[in-house]
């Protein structure tokens, strides 16, 4: 088995090596990694392994990031002091998500999944993570609720077109109306349902119901307009293009 670690702690790195070591002797590390950049870089110009152990916060942000700029073909599990995240990390090729500290037992319990799941590289099991999202007990936002000066309003998510952010704040637009909201976009990306909304880029999300116009564009990118929307240059990463793909084609 080849493993990648992805954790900006060295001790945590020698915690996960030696029970990784316990586990199964032979596997071969094939890099450690500390941040979201030489990560991107590092699965850019490698082979991807067989599992990744990927700490959530890295020494230059949210190791989501990874998976917003590489298409990963490696099943993933997260290792990370923090709770909040668990239903966003089943959103990419998570089979796990271990809170630190990690005991051999959890890690143990992963890899024994991992063996049961099979997973290949170039085909990712959706039902098994379904299953896996499931079991988090995933439910969606149906409603958002905005505030301006003193008025209170809820509005449907299913009228929603998309949201973003500007000035660091976030907007939801409908056919109709733009209006702040308290959430930070990555919060709305854990809220709305990932089979009706896509995160195009650090700063749209986007219903199938929004989406005007695709063409394609330089460096393989995608060039998306969007219904109800001024701005003219909302590009979908080379990389991320596939994902988009399979999202419209599901």
């Amino acid at each position: 088995m080849k493993a990648l670690i992805i954790e900006d702690e060295k001790l945590a790195r020698d915690k996960i090596k030696q029970l990784i070591g316990r586990y199964q002797g032979d596997t071969q590390i094939v890099a450690e990694l500390d941040s979201v950049e030489n990560t991107v870089s590092w699965l850019r110009h490698n082979p991807h392994p067989d599992v990744m152990f990927v700490d959530i916060h890295l020494a230059d942000g949210l190791s989501f990031d990874i998976f917003d700029q590489v298409e990963v073909n490696s099943p993933v599990i997260f290792t990370t002091a923090y709770n909040q995240y668990a239903i966003r990390a089943f959103r990419v090729n998570s089979i796990d998500y271990l809170l630190k500290p990690i005991q051999f037992e959890d890690l143990s319990r992963s890899l024994d999944k991992l063996q049961e799941l099979n997973y290949r590289q170039d085909q990712h099991d959706l039902k098994a993570l379904k299953e896996l999202m499931s079991q988090a007990g995933n439910k969606y936002k149906s409603r958002f609720v905005t505030k301006i000066g003193d008025n209170i309003q809820s509005v449907a998510v299913s009228d929603i077109l998309y949201f973003y952010t500007e000035y660091k704040g976030v907007y939801l637009v409908t056919n109709s109306q733009k209006l702040l909201i308290s959430y930070a976009l990555e919060e709305v990306e854990d809220m709305v349902d990932p089979q009706v909304f896509f995160r195009l880029n650090r700063k749209y999300i986007a219903s199938l119901e929004a989406i005007d116009k695709i063409k394609s564009y330089t460096n393989s990118r995608l060039k998306i307009t969007l219904a109800n929307c001024q701005d003219n240059d909302i590009l979908i990463s080379r990389d991320k293009a596939s994902q988009f793909r399979s999202w419209l084609d599901q």
